[in-house]
């Protein structure tokens, strides 16, 4: 089935292009759009060859293998989809008629639209841009000094050749075009490695040094050529004219009769835009600095740039405080503050966040607000209105006469708040006790999970599973806030372990796995695992003659409760 072009492009019938909209760019903007552009690679590739028309079955043995669509059908619906949006254009096969059913079969060869070609050398032109790094050209300097050189002399002719003023002054176009769309480029790049948006930290400090020696280079043959230009450009304003007027009449040559005068004039009028916009480049007026300087300026200013970012990366390399080193000290502080009344004392000092008890949001306010909610989208402009006393204004304080306002007593919700967060603290500890395992166990053993647990355990099980790689066999992991520890180590052979929950079954490889409560106390000497360190030698005489957990035989883990 044919795809159906949108709205806006104008249908064209077979072997026609739209006269209105972009109808050739269609195939951009529906589905399969990279089968459309791999079909249409296909006739530039056969125009390159000479080979004029292609047939279905060509188109489709042309496509790469792993593009190829099953169906060869797909690719003639594709033909048929290019041929109305103008991009080809369809002929009846004739040359394989050998009957008269023949001519009665769909048999089309197709061939490449003018506006076809045109569209597609508009989409490699697009991406030859996006690509293009730039490059400052010194030598583009010299070149245009040396075609000044040439149309002085010319002017200085009684009747220069056409010939030659019309090739220096389309040589001089292309260098100075060539000259400003690559320093355009290369000074976007440059911006974008300043920013560290587009390098690696390795990859730039060994290309800043070359970098600065190419600007430095071309600053110098900038400062030393562009006034050399400049003057060239000067005394060239006062005849320039003639020899504009002798490459405008060289070009409308070949234009029809009826065209002729028009042609000259447009091809004037673009030769004197071009004249403009290289003496613009060059030459400063009042008021208004040169492009070439305007260039040497940002030339300039992106050397000390990049020494800054030198001087960044240093500094993170030899681990100079920052903002995140300071963020990860005060996390630290958080982590050894021996109680929650210290990290409230760390935390508003560390923030200054304060109650505003100027503001109160009180029954009143919230049952307006309900009455006549507010959009967050309504402008200020809009909203209603704050009334302010005009002593406000005037003094900056405001005070009501009479007794003042009683504070209001949040004693009552503070109890709340603090009965719901020993609330949650216990059960939270509860969580981490069931979850703490004796010692070395397999997953299959767990048993049963409530909902708290259960997410406490994923969250473990996730960070230790975000360390393991194809090569780990065993990982050891701590929770986010520091109070648990998860040890997780791989079984050969082992099989399917499961976890029950109110909310279902939690199915996966089976593993073994020790999840220490770090924030409890020990009551006993803890059983050591496979991952603890060695015992020290140094303390064997502290040793009773009761050997400890860890050199006892291993018991069988215990089933939870």
């Amino acid at each position: 089935m044919n795809e159906t072009p949108p709205p806006a492009v104008a249908a064209a019938s077979a072997g026609s292009v739209p006269t209105e909209g972009y109808g050739p760019f269609a195939h951009l903007t529906v589905p399969d759009s990279a089968l459309y552009r791999q079909v249409m690679a296909v006739f530039l590739a056969a125009k390159q060859r000479f080979v004029v028309h292609l047939r279905p079955e060509d188109v489709y043995s042309a496509l790469a293998p792993a593009d190829r669509p099953a169906d060869p059908a797909t690719v003639v619906s594709k033909l048929d989809s290019l041929v109305k949006w103008g991009n080809l254009r369809a002929d009846p096969d004739t040359a394989r008629v050998t009957a008269v059913e023949d001519f009665y079969r769909k048999r089309l060869i197709y061939q490449l639209t003018q506006a076809g070609e045109a569209a597609e050398e508009a989409l490699q032109t697009y991406g030859t841009a996006l690509g293009r790094r730039g490059a400052l050209q010194a030598v583009a300097l010299h070149d245009i000094v040396t075609q000044l050189r040439v149309l002085l002399v010319l002017s200085g002719e009684e009747e220069p050749d056409p010939a030659k003023v019309h090739l220096a002054l389309d040589a001089l176009t292309s260098r100075f075009t060539a000259l400003a769309d690559n320093a355009r480029a290369f000074m976007g790049s440059l911006q974008r490695t300043i920013d560290l948006h587009d390098v690696e930290v390795e990859v730039f400090l060994a290309y800043k040094d070359r970098l600065i020696q190419y600007l430095d280079r071309f600053i110098h043959d900038l400062i030393t050529l562009g006034g050399r230009i400049a003057g060239l450009l000067l005394d060239l304003d006062a005849v320039v004219g003639p020899l504009l007027r002798i490459a405008s009449v060289r070009e409308a040559v070949d234009a029809s009769p009826e065209e002729a005068e028009r042609a000259e004039r447009e091809a004037f009028e673009r030769w004197t835009g071009r004249w403009s916009g290289l003496t613009a480049w060059f030459v400063s007026q009042e008021g208004r600095d040169s492009q070439a300087r305007l260039l040497r300026g940002r030339a300039l200013g992106a050397i000390p740039q990049l020494l800054a970012v030198v001087r960044v990366l240093n500094e993170r390399r030899s681990g100079r405080s920052d903002r995140s080193a300071d963020f990860r000290a005060l996390a630290r502080w958080f982590a050894e503050a021996p109680d929650d009344e210290a990290r409230h004392r760390l935390w508003r000092t560390a923030f200054g966040l304060y109650p505003a008890r100027h503001l109160t949001v009180d029954a009143d306010t919230l049952a307006d607000r309900v009455a006549r909610p507010v959009r967050p989208s309504t402008p200020w402009g809009e909203a209603e209105p704050l009334r302010i006393s005009p002593q406000l204004r005037r003094t900056g304080s405001y005070e009501r006469r009479g007794k003042p306002r009683k504070v209001v007593d949040r004693s009552e919700g503070k109890r709340q708040l603090a009965e719901y967060a020993a609330k949650q603290a216990a059960e939270i500890a509860a969580a981490r006790s069931r979850l703490a395992t004796r010692g070395e166990v397999r997953l299959s053993t767990l048993g049963e999970f409530d909902p708290l647990a259960f997410g406490l355990f994923l969250q473990l099980l996730g960070d230790a599973l975000a360390t393991w790689r194809p090569d780990t066999t065993r990982t050891v992991a701590t929770s986010n806030d520091g109070s648990m520890e998860i040890r997780l180590g791989a079984l050969e052979g082992a099989g399917e372990a499961e976890i029950r929950t109110p909310a279902g079954v939690f199915r996966g490889p089976d593993h073994t796995v020790e999840i220490v409560d770090l924030t409890a106390r020990p009551q006993e000497p803890a059983r050591a695992s496979r991952w603890d360190s060695p015992p020290d030698p140094s303390a064997a005489e502290a040793r009773t003659t009761t050997p400890p957990d860890h050199l006892a035989p291993d018991r069988p883990a215990q089933e939870p409760a």
